[in-house]
């Protein structure tokens, strides 16, 4: 059973989405607590929570898609290093073979 918020936002599935919901709660919960005993209003204090709640949501969201981006820019470039490997092991073109003085008269 799947878990959408506002509809859309299949929580489940959707990479960070889980993580953002559940910081953006304890980011609510942090600011509207703390508006409250500085404050006293309770109105006032609902709508700092709600504005506590969106930025931690978005900002939790953009770090953690940010780093979700990188870690599969680094695992592509693992993976194409890893095939280069397996391509040119054992070849002239391998960087990691000596090459001796009669491989470098042919090249």
């Amino acid at each position: 059973q799947s878990f959408k918020l506002l509809g859309f936002l299949d929580v489940k599935s959707v990479p960070c989405a889980r993580e953002s919901v559940l910081y953006g709660s304890v980011g609510s919960l942090v600011v509207g607590l703390g508006h409250f005993l500085a404050t006293s209003r309770v109105r006032r204090s609902c709508d700092f929570a709600v504005g506590g709640f969106i930025c931690t949501m978005l900002g939790y969201w953009f770090y953690c898609r940010y780093n979700l981006a990188q870690q599969r820019i680094r695992q592509r470039m693992l993976r194409e290093g890893m095939r280069n490997k397996i391509l040119f092991e054992g070849t002239s073109l391998d960087p990691e073979r000596k090459q001796t003085g009669n491989e470098r008269s042919d090249s």
